[in-house]
């Protein structure tokens, strides 16, 4: 990072800023910009929403990228006469919008021509005509008005700020061609890590394919590239090692099962006691115990029917993370899960590593998205597990299997943790930069 600092500062008057470059100001964001928002809906309902190319393309939440740009992934249009209702609410190059309600905080400039646009009561849009509205945006994005924002939201039911709170909002201001700059120096600069962070982020998907392709190879045809294949009889397993059999999951079970939500739901849970398992604890490469919650001892009595034991398969059977797998390890102790994990306790306990590396193939993921379809994707349930056709081969050779990809896996699961890591390092440094630039901690109007 730029070590370069200011001649001389002064007290800034704000006591989390502290000293100041001497000739920056301090002022609100309502002295300087205009900050408006939809008052309600005005009428906006849902049935004024049209297709594309018939009304006004309308910003909110899911439009907000934590880079500070817009993201057009996800887009909906309002019908014209609606559009026009609102005129200081349509969005131009230059305009900063903000999110109010849900993800507080959030700023993105506006930096090129968007078109006829406006926005829904999730978003503010400040109009910055006499600045610089990239260095407010950054201004935005520092590590001071992200716990200010924190602190703000914290005490509500529903994440909200309002258009007062927002124009109060302190902002430290350097000159308009200081302004400039500095907005210069980020841009490119934070360019440049985002552009890295894309680059470790792909690697990372890249390994999952990896992993994921290595499991399928193995599970589905063996570690042995001669043996003979059959077909297998199910369309989307292919063919399979002929000494192989199929059986249906169900077969080779004694439970299929999950838990529930404890009566009082999050109000019960505890900092010690009885382990209580949900979806955000199992993941491929096993439990993940630092969002842990725990239960008393009267309701695992209550829930004793749905207590895990050691080998049984744990699968998410709901939302985004189903699918997700592990095997219940030896000293986890006594635990339950909620209804949003399947327990899968096999009649042979040995066979668990190698259906367990199993419920992670492709072939897997197919199946989860074949069982769905047609049920609006809410989940698996129990019936399905059962009918899952699972490929066997004979038990020592799953344990080879098994003991193969626990260790080509583990080797991928180290790297990714490293590649991980450093984006998380990239991040940290972009918001330092971000926050040491617009404080004015660092000199940066000779670095372009």
């Amino acid at each position: 990072m730029i070590s370069k600092v200011y001649p001389k500062y002064k007290p800034s008057g704000v006591e989390w800023l502290g000293d100041v470059p001497e000739h920056w100001g301090v002022k609100r964001v309502k002295f300087i910009t205009n900050v408006n928002g939809r008052i309600g809906f005005r009428g906006y309902t849902v049935e004024d929403l049209v297709d594309e190319g018939e009304g006004a393309l309308v910003l909110g939440g899911t439009n907000l990228s934590k880079n500070g740009k817009v993201d057009l992934q996800k887009r909906t249009y309002l019908k014209w006469d609606k559009y026009h209702e609102s005129p200081e609410i349509k969005v131009s190059k230059g305009d900063i919008l903000l999110g109010q309600r849900g993800t507080c905080g959030f700023p993105i400039c506006i930096d090129f021509d968007i078109g006829h646009s406006t926005i829904n009561p999730s978003l503010v849009i400040i109009k910055a005509s006499l600045h610089n509205s990239s260095f407010l945006c950054f201004w935005l994005m520092n590590d001071f008005m992200k716990s200010i924002v924190d602190n703000m939201v914290s005490s509500t039911a529903v994440p909200m700020l309002s258009q007062e709170q927002i124009g109060n909002f302190c902002v430290l201001l350097p000159p308009l061609p200081e302004q400039q700059a500095i907005a210069a120096f980020l841009d490119r600069e934070t360019g440049r890590i985002d552009s890295l962070i894309a680059k470790k982020q792909r690697l990372l998907e890249l390994l999952a394919e990896q992993r994921t392709a290595l499991i399928s190879r193995a599970v589905t045809k063996g570690l042995d590239a001669t043996v003979k294949l059959k077909p297998s009889g199910v369309e989307w397993l292919g063919d399979v090692p002929e000494h192989w059999e199929i059986w249906k999951l169900a077969h080779l079970t004694t439970r299929i099962g999950s838990g529930k939500t404890p009566t009082g739901g999050a109000d019960v849970y505890q900092t010690e006691g009885v382990l209580f398992l949900r979806s955000q604890n199992v993941y491929d490469d096993g439990l993940y115990l630092d969002d842990v919650v725990y239960i008393d001892e009267k309701i695992d009595k209550e829930m004793a029917w749905s207590r895990v034991k050691p080998k049984d398969i744990l699968l998410n059977i709901t939302g985004a993370s189903l699918g997700r797998t592990c095997i219940t390890p030896k000293d986890l102790g006594r635990a339950n899960v909620n209804q949003h994990v399947c327990v899968i306790r096999l009649n042979k306990s040995d066979y668990s590593s190698f259906i367990a590396q199993y419920l992670k193939s492709r072939p897997a993921k197919s199946f989860y998205d074949f069982a769905q379809t047609g049920s609006a994707r809410e989940g698996l349930n129990f019936e399905q597990i059962g009918a899952f056709p699972i490929t066997l081969p004979p038990l020592p050779e799953q344990q080879a299997i098994a003991a193969f990809l626990d260790r080509e896996t583990a080797k991928i699961d180290t790297l990714s943790v490293k590649v991980a890591a450093v984006i998380e390092r990239l991040k940290e440094y972009r918001t330092a930069l971000i926050s040491s630039a617009v404080t004015g901690k660092i000199d940066v109007r000779g670095a372009l």
